[in-house]
């Protein structure tokens, strides 16, 4: 299992992503698109990356906006893994 960061180790690399800002135990972003259907769109690009890192984001939909929650519930808190699926979701357009 994979260990809890520390704070300064959540900061260091929440420095080095930009939209994403810490929530408690997670890492959490929102992005806003046209309407609904490019919302929609832009969720199902993140099934494969989730998929095969074995790493699920917490998502809400409100018609163009999704929000994007991390966290590593079975470590429970911030993981390395959290802040490579945030990078890995910020290069999906």
């Amino acid at each position: 299992m994979a260990s809890v960061l520390s704070d300064s180790e959540i900061q260091s690399q929440l420095s080095q992503l930009s939209d994403w800002s810490r929530s408690g135990q997670a890492i959490e972003t929102t992005k806003t698109f046209d309407g609904f259907v490019e919302a929609i769109a832009f969720v199902n690009k993140l099934v494969e990356p989730a998929e095969s890192a074995g790493h699920h984001p917490d998502i809400a939909v409100s018609y163009n906006k999704v929000t994007i929650s991390l966290t590593s519930h079975d470590a429970g808190g911030l993981t390395d893994s959290d802040f490579v699926m945030a990078k890995t979701i910020s290069e999906i357009e």
